[in-house]
């Protein structure tokens, strides 16, 4: 990881510890620089799951300026490793740049989602905060871009001059897509946040604040979503044992290395 923001390890995946002041702070210098190339990884139990088992998964979250814990199973992991977590996810970082973007003159650009959701999320977006700049959305169709067209969707995107994509493709997909246009994007921020084009389009009822604070949102989504979550929330049951057991096993280690 890249920033100066304050990050830990845990399980050998990185996770930003610095404050959601720091880490805005830190997306504007770089928007204020101009300087192209920064990402953010979103990271929950079921990307560090697939980040043991998936280099190329590991390696963009490594890349990444920050990687921001979404949900209560990373705080919980990280326990195991000695580590206090703050949890900031995609959805809230959207609507902190939203919001810290109108007076700024941030641009916005929304890539992903299914067919009318970007724009649906844009014009919603645009009620909240009326002063937010969203200079361009694309919905990919649902099979691989020939260069060709990936071509002309880097210069439309480009040509917007967005300080921040926001790509709405799905975990695994999204940070694929993002690793593979860094340095041809010339944009300052790109960020997978996945479900945030769900919840602010109004495609899927997003959870209620109350338990979004009690960090039960998981909860809502199972009940929404029962076969799709079920399978995912196995895999971030694995992955928080895994990195349960091999923190108490760390655990010497880290003692000696505090002497």
């Amino acid at each position: 990881m890249t920033s100066g923001v304050r990050t830990g390890e845990l399980a050998g995946i990185p996770i930003t510890l610095g404050t959601r002041e720091e880490v805005l702070a830190d997306i504007e210098r770089r928007i204020a620089e101009r300087t192209p190339g920064g990402c953010i990884s979103i990271t929950n139990t079921e990307s560090m799951y697939h980040a043991l088992r998936r280099p190329a998964h590991l390696a963009y979250i490594r890349r990444a300026d920050h990687s921001l814990c979404d949900g209560v199973g990373v705080i919980a992991a990280g326990a195991f490793w000695g580590l206090t977590i703050p949890r900031y996810n995609g959805p809230i970082l959207q609507l902190d740049c939203s919001e810290r973007g109108q007076s700024r003159g941030w641009r916005h650009y929304f890539y992903g989602g299914k067919e009318g959701v970007a724009d649906e999320m844009a014009r919603r977006l645009r009620e909240r905060f009326p002063g937010l700049q969203v200079v361009g959305t694309y919905c990919p169709p649902f099979r691989p871009l020939t260069a060709e067209e990936d071509e002309a969707v880097v210069r439309m995107i480009n040509d917007a001059r967005p300080d921040f994509v926001w790509v709405g493709l799905g975990l695994l997909k999204q940070e694929e897509w993002v690793a593979a246009h860094l340095g041809r994007v010339q944009a300052p921020w790109m960020v997978g946040v996945g479900a945030a084009f769900d919840y602010h389009s109004g495609a899927v009822p997003w959870a209620p604040r109350v338990l979004r604070a009690l960090g039960m949102e998981w909860v809502f989504r199972l009940i929404l979503q029962p076969r799709l979550r079920a399978r995912r929330y196995w895999w971030s049951f694995v992955f928080v044992l895994e990195a349960a057991l091999k923190g108490l096993l760390d655990l010497p280690r880290r003692v000696m290395r505090a002497r």
